[in-house]
């Protein structure tokens, strides 16, 4: 899959940088006023060197500040991550909402295990993808870290690929969570909706993932917060033609991994993820993921 994004990703023009862009970046951005060369462009190098970086990762540590638009309205809050990838496992602490949860992929039936520091307080097990385990939330345990951002990202600019350089374009280098990125902002001002009926047996994620568009958006522009099951047969719901209308990422230079992303729909910012304090591929002992670990609730 991702040789072939890559490959597209490779075919699109070289010239991403055209006049006016760059008279209109001044205007908007005077901060980054420069004129970048088009070395810093050539064929995405910043996008596919950080997919190379994310296949890399092994075991990663990291504590995220994150911002959602959910049914209530912006939901906030910081999570301490413990990931390894193969095989998943991975422990998140979050202290707001008073919830620990633990995974490993394989084991109790492939299922997560939740405790709630607040009652009733006993441990419970959920498959990952339990309507539970996704109330109010954009994604779910299985898509913590960096695979499913990056992974996201290459689709949905593929899926543009004839007119990604009028829509995409790299700002230079600034300072982000403490650390020197890339920034690239992505923003096309031609996003909206259009109808669809739904076909047999289709579900919101479902039509999410054949369209290349955001779950929760889909879910909250149709008000389907809570149906995660098949819809309706010949129901009509609105989907929108971009996975979003402006998203802006910085890459560290260093591990080329996007520590902040912003993402926004017609409305504003619709979600925004920083990540702090990242430990890369420094081994994680499997003692730590399991529920018995000293300093653990389960």
């Amino acid at each position: 899959m991702y040789k072939s994004l890559l490959f597209i990703l490779f075919l699109l023009p070289v010239s991403v940088f055209s006049q006016s862009q760059k008279k209109r970046l001044k205007h908007q951005h005077p901060e980054y006023s420069k004129e970048y060369s088009r070395e810093h462009l050539v064929d995405f190098k910043i996008i596919t060197d950080m997919m190379d970086s994310v296949k890399k990762i092994n075991h990663l540590r990291f504590n995220m500040k994150s911002i959602e638009r959910v049914e209530t309205g912006l939901s906030l809050a910081s999570t301490k991550v413990k990931l390894q990838t193969h095989p998943r496992k991975s422990y998140l602490l979050n202290p707001e909402k008073k919830l620990e949860v633990l995974y490993n992929e394989g084991e109790n039936n492939n299922k997560a295990l939740i405790k709630p520091h607040v009652f009733p307080y006993f441990t419970i097990s959920l498959d990952p993808r339990h309507n539970l385990m996704r109330k109010n939330q954009h994604f779910t345990i299985l898509e913590l870290g960096f695979d499913f951002t990056v992974r996201t990202i290459a689709v949905a600019l593929s899926k543009e690929r004839e007119n990604i350089s009028k829509h995409l374009s790299y700002l230079g280098k600034v300072e982000k969570n403490k650390m020197m990125c890339y920034l690239l902002v992505y923003e096309n001002q031609t996003f909206s909706y259009y109808d669809y009926k739904v076909q047999q047996k289709e579900t919101v994620s479902s039509i999410a993932s054949k369209f290349t568009v955001n779950d929760y958006m889909l879910r909250c522009k149709n008000k389907l917060y809570d149906d995660y099951g098949y819809l309706k047969e010949g129901s009509t719901i609105k989907i929108p033609t971009f996975y979003c209308k402006k998203a802006a990422f910085y890459v560290d230079e260093k591990t080329m991994l996007p520590i902040s992303i912003s993402i926004y729909d017609e409305i504003g910012l619709f979600e925004s993820y920083d990540f702090y304090d990242i430990e890369l591929n420094k081994p994680i002992p499997a003692e730590e993921f399991n529920r018995n670990y000293k300093g653990y609730g389960f």
